[in-house]
């Protein structure tokens, strides 16, 4: 019956069902000799009831995990879905349902994974009870909020990258910048409108509130603010961009009111997804390490599965201005 309750055997499953901490698990299973006798041995009595392998000796099978996207027909997701790949993971993608009443993370628990990558998703303080009470590794990579400190997640210096956008176009010259977040209860929209408030400050210009917009982080979010952005009786000269997606419906938006990038219209994105480069003029956006954040949660949860303790619940990978084409200084 025991192991009908514990599923595919973890060292936290295990752990749980002896009633010690995983520490204890990992030294019995790595032969160390400073636990009690009569422990070992119900240690070992579970292992070898629920069939434990440890990681070094798991096929690809056994390393199934799933891997949820809010959506997944973005660029974005693909950059992410490729670091996570490289991790070494078997995964099994799933997009997560719009519908409030569809309950993903009960089928998550329910799904007999190993554990879970939850990209881009709201974690309630109930989801984050349940993951914990049913013992299933999972970690986050860029939530929408800071989850709890027993919830792992991976991020990027969204903070830096805005100061560093914003502080670039200040140095071209531009004075009149907008800037276009995310949606407003995003994390990581958040910090980049908050990178971008603070070089304003260091430069002595002032936050003007109609250049401060927010929308999707899709190519519509980005023409439609831009719009609204040019109609302004002193428009700007420049604007951020939340994503690089957006950035160019910025540049498509400019071109149409008869534009042209960087000349009239300067365009900063974030990302750096492989279409920047390619985009006419090329986008100077702040390249945020999609695949390395994909790749750095995967062996994390990897190191959950096993039972090991991760050196840091929380990390952030530093971004990076990249300069090319769509900026230059404003007209005189």
């Amino acid at each position: 019956m025991a192991s009908q309750q514990l599923g595919r055997p973890t060292l936290a499953s295990i752990a749980a069902a002896a009633g010690v901490s995983l520490p204890t698990v990992s030294k019995v299973v790595n032969g160390k000799t400073d636990v009690a006798p009569a422990t070992r041995a119900h240690v070992q009595q579970l292992l070898e009831e629920h069939k434990y392998v440890p990681v070094s000796r798991k096929s690809p099978e056994d390393l199934l995990v799933d891997v949820v996207f809010t959506a997944l027909d973005s660029p974005w997701a693909v950059e992410i879905l490729r670091g996570v790949t490289e991790s070494g993971l078997e995964v099994v993608l799933s997009s997560q349902s719009r519908s409030s009443d569809s309950d993903w993370v009960g089928a998550l628990i329910a799904g007999g994974r190993r554990g879970a990558l939850v990209v881009t998703s709201r974690l309630t303080a109930t989801d984050q009870r349940r993951l914990g009470r049913s013992k299933l590794p999972v970690v986050v990579i860029d939530p929408v909020d800071m989850p709890g400190q027993d919830v792992p997640s991976v991020g990027a210096t969204n903070w830096a990258g805005g100061l560093a956008a914003t502080e670039h176009l200040v140095e071209l010259g531009h004075r009149r910048i907008a800037v276009i977040g995310g949606p407003q209860d995003y994390l990581c929209s958040r910090a980049r409108i908050d990178g971008y408030r603070a070089a304003l400050e260091r430069a002595g210009i002032a936050v003007d509130p109609d250049l401060v917009r927010h929308g999707t982080f899709r190519h519509q979010g980005g023409y439609d603010q831009t719009r609204a952005l040019l109609a302004l009786p002193e428009p700007p000269t420049a604007v951020f961009a939340g994503s690089d997606e957006q950035a160019f419906g910025v540049m498509e938006a400019a071109r149409q009111a008869g534009l042209s990038v960087p000349e009239d219209l300067s365009v900063v994105g974030f990302d750096d997804l492989p279409m920047a480069r390619w985009s006419s003029p090329p986008l100077t956006t702040v390249c945020q390490p999609l695949a390395d954040m994909g790749r750095l949660a995967g062996r994390m949860l990897h190191e959950l599965i096993d039972g090991r303790q991760l050196s840091s619940q929380r990390v952030e990978l530093a971004t990076l201005l990249v300069t090319r084409a769509s900026t230059a200084a404003p007209r005189r």
